[in-house]
């Protein structure tokens, strides 16, 4: 039997329309690269980086460490795309995984799991942390000088309180001026006494003199 060309055309269109339409329908949006990638191994990470093959929305991710402890900080923020998660660090040695989950720009869902190894991360030295135990001591001193003020001054109001009540305690025993004036003019003056023959003196010439007026009056006509 044989096929007409037209057939054959009709055929052959028919499959690259099927199979054109199905290849779209297939590819969804993906995870392009990560940071840290996977299964890497590193000394700290500041953040986590992702980025997927197109544009994306709502996105989730968070770092898992041993003991199962999550050491994310914040949400994670997305710039098209890329997505960022900041991490609560510094990360201590071990395995750590990355678990994210985000909507792609046709609505389907992309998720998985990112492991990768901390390793030779910096510990802090035993002078570093007898400083950061100081730190608080000293942040303390400042409080301790303030209140060594406070008790200085208190304590010299305190005095200039008791030296002002003895002196106004010891005010009212010393007399004020008008209280010794009028002290001085209560107070009787000594009587003046006069010697005894001057009375006697005055007495006769006060009665040689009335005797004298007497008997010039009797020789007048």
């Amino acid at each position: 039997m044989k096929t007409s060309p037209f057939a054959a055309l009709t055929a052959i269109l028919a499959a690259l329309l099927v199979f054109g339409t199905a290849a779209p329908a297939h590819a969804h949006d993906r995870l392009k690269s990560s940071s840290p990638a996977r299964n890497a191994t590193v000394e700290s990470i500041d953040e986590v980086r992702l980025e997927f093959s197109s544009k994306v929305r709502v996105p989730f991710v968070n770092v898992r460490g041993p003991g199962d402890v999550e050491h994310k900080a914040g949400e994670p923020e997305v710039d098209g795309a890329v997505v960022t998660q900041a991490v609560d660090g510094p990360l201590p040695d071990g395995r750590y995984t990355i678990a994210y989950r985000v909507v792609s720009s046709d609505g389907h869902p992309i998720e998985g799991e990112i492991p990768f190894e901390v390793k030779g991360a910096p510990t802090p030295s035993p002078s570093a942390a007898a400083t950061e135990s100081a730190e608080p001591s000293t942040a303390a001193s400042p409080s301790t000088e303030a209140s060594a003020e406070t008790s200085t001054e208190t304590s010299t109001e305190a005095s200039g309180d008791v030296s002002a009540g003895s002196a106004a305690s010891a005010a009212p025993s010393a007399p004020s001026a008008p209280d010794a004036a009028l002290a001085a003019e209560e107070t009787p003056a000594d009587p003046v006494t006069f010697p005894v023959w001057l009375i006697v003196v005055i007495g006769a010439l006060v009665g040689i003199g009335i005797g004298f007026l007497l008997s010039s009056r009797k020789k007048a006509p």
